[in-house]
């Protein structure tokens, strides 16, 4: 005899596997009495399920969605086919900044029986998941570890590619994973500096536990700080720059990713921006289409008055041979162009 937990699995299993069945049908097919089946839909009811049933003879048992998730009954095909979607989900941030899809899978391979999370491991190994140009890729075990360490809440050791290649140690207090439709970022504590930092989550070559729980006190936003840390960190040179546009929608012009923002009254934003150097600033700026204006520096703002003029006069010129090609400006008048 099944124990009744192993039946009521089963039962899920069976009732999900077409629309309708009878009492008699199910009895016969999981080989229990009807009595057994209205009292394991009785049980089933009580813990999420929503069982509808239909008197009659030509009745039966529908499972129907319910206002929470129930536990869930998945074969090894439907487990496998999960955690891949859920995988790609997490690396191509699908799913937008949140970590629903990694937090997910997380949970998932905690509890799949080892001949799937086997299988699940071969295809990580085979499959090759395609960045954008010039980004560098993040593995998915890596990524789940990662994720681990911030569901664990204990310090972890870290080893760490800084942006000019140098190899570092440190301890950190691991609290979230941050996706910013480009890149995955670990947002820690370093505890030698006492400072929340972010980790490019590319760069980190092993995150290994210590077993030293942490009581993590006032965590900071751990997408602003990416935010911040992304917009302007990196680069030699920052310019500010008011938009003649609320906050809202100066953040569709420039993302949080690549600037910082603050409100300039209810009609405009100003916006701190990082670049490589004062043509690239320009260069990016000119792109934005929009009647900005550059607060600082002063190398930024001369650089984009000259790529705006270069525009300008590039322009003119064709609009001046256009004109000599119709005839306008040789004295011909409107029979020139008639």
């Amino acid at each position: 005899m099944i124990s009744a937990s192993v039946r009521l699995l089963r039962l899920v299993s069976v009732l999900a596997a077409r629309p309708s069945w009878t009492c008699a049908e199910l009895a016969e097919r999981i080989g229990v009495t009807e009595r057994t089946v209205r009292r394991d839909i009785a049980r089933l009811r009580e813990i999420g399920y929503v069982v509808e049933s239909e008197p009659g003879p030509w009745g039966g048992y529908r499972l129907r969605a319910g206002s929470r998730v129930p536990p869930l009954i998945l074969d090894d095909e439907e487990a496998l086919a999960v955690a891949v979607g859920l995988r790609e989900a997490a690396l191509s941030g699908a799913l937008g900044g949140d970590q629903a899809a990694l937090s997910a899978l997380l949970k998932l391979r905690q509890v799949l029986p080892r001949r799937i999370a086997d299988r699940l491991s071969e295809m990580d190994a085979a499959f090759v998941h395609t960045p954008r140009a010039m980004e560098p890729q993040i593995t998915p075990n890596m990524l789940l570890e990662l994720a681990a360490a911030c569901r664990r809440g204990e310090r972890a050791r870290l080893s760490y590619r800084d942006v000019k290649g140098r190899a570092t140690v440190r301890d950190v207090d691991p609290y979230r994973l941050v996706h910013t439709g480009r890149r995955w970022y670990f947002v820690a504590r370093d505890v030698a500096r006492d400072q929340w930092r972010t980790f490019r989550a590319d760069r980190v070559a092993r995150l290994q536990p210590t077993g030293q729980p942490v009581d993590l006190a006032d965590p900071p936003d751990p997408a602003q700080l990416v935010s911040r840390s992304t917009a302007n960190g990196p680069y030699p040179l920052s310019a500010t720059i008011r938009l003649p546009l609320p906050m809202d929608e100066a953040l569709r012009v420039i993302p949080a990713t690549v600037g910082t923002h603050r409100p300039d009254g209810p009609d405009a934003t100003i916006v701190d921006v990082g670049g490589p150097d004062a043509d690239g600033l320009a260069r990016y700026l000119v792109g934005l289409a929009v009647p900005l204006r550059v607060l600082a520096p002063d190398a930024v703002r001369r650089a984009l008055v000259r790529r705006a003029r270069e525009l300008l006069e590039v322009n003119a010129d064709d609009e001046v041979c256009a004109g000599d090609r119709l005839g306008v400006g040789k004295g011909t008048g409107s029979a020139g162009v008639a």
